[in-house]
């Protein structure tokens, strides 16, 4: 897990096994390829992580579950992205109390 505050690991039930790494977006997803031995590698987080990780072009779908909650001003996704790839969107599927938005990069 990407955090400004490195503690020691966390191993959960199951054999999953969570890491608290400070490093650069690229680096952290190197690790964290090397560590699924070819498994598929999930980002979790919130704004500013997400950001990071589009500015270097490392994600190739964006899942999002906006949740219709106020909660003070928020962070903004969207803000100082600079160029990113191409994504297309899926529909949007709405739930009872979240709307799912699907995005894939579109092939270079």
């Amino acid at each position: 897990m990407l955090t400004h505050h490195p503690r020691p690991a966390l191993e959960m039930e199951g054999g999953t096994t969570f890491h608290f790494v400070d490093d650069t977006s690229e680096n952290v997803l190197e690790q964290a390829f090397s560590a699924a031995e070819g498994k598929d590698v999930r980002l979790g987080g919130g704004a500013t992580t997400v950001r990071s990780f589009l500015r270097a072009g490392l994600v190739d779908d964006l899942h999002l579950a906006l949740v219709p909650t106020l909660l003070g001003t928020g962070e903004r996704l969207y803000d100082d992205l600079g160029d990113l790839p191409e994504y297309a969107v899926s529909p949007a599927r709405p739930g009872d109390d979240v709307t799912h938005i699907h995005l894939t990069k579109v092939a270079d």
